[in-house]
């Protein structure tokens, strides 16, 4: 039988990971970038709070990114969060056979989502959406 109090993890924030192996160009990007909140830093990790979600990036000798998201934010307005971003320096991913706009923000079947990606400086994907 479960223990109760892992029945009601909703009751506790939750805390995101990444893994990064040049904790400088996490904590520009994270934090200069992307505008997230520093929070701390020392040899485990760079740890930043994005509205209440702890992100904790582990410092590793070597990172193998996912060829998937790992990391997203639910936007109001992709176009213009997407026009920020660049606007900030960073690139937008476009994947062959997507279907992305000119942007590169994909609209899902039905119109109901719309999804840009990018990577931060180790390769992991992010991404903004809305919904």
């Amino acid at each position: 039988m479960p223990n109760s109090s892992t029945q009601k993890l909703n009751a506790y924030p939750i805390v995101a990971f990444l893994t990064t192996s040049d904790p400088a160009k996490a904590k520009s990007f994270f934090g200069d970038t992307l505008g997230l909140q520093f929070v701390s830093e020392d040899g485990f990790a760079v740890v930043f709070n994005g509205r209440g979600t702890s992100l904790r990036i582990s410092i590793v000798p070597k990172v193998t990114p996912a060829q998937y998201t790992v990391l997203g934010w639910e936007v109001p307005e992709i176009a213009s969060a997407a026009q920020e971003l660049v606007a900030a320096g960073v690139t937008l991913e476009k994947f062959p056979g997507m279907g992305q706009d000119e942007l590169g923000v994909w609209t899902a079947p039905g119109g109901a989502a719309k999804v840009v990606w990018f990577k931060d400086p180790d390769g992991n994907v992010l991404s903004l959406s809305q919904h």
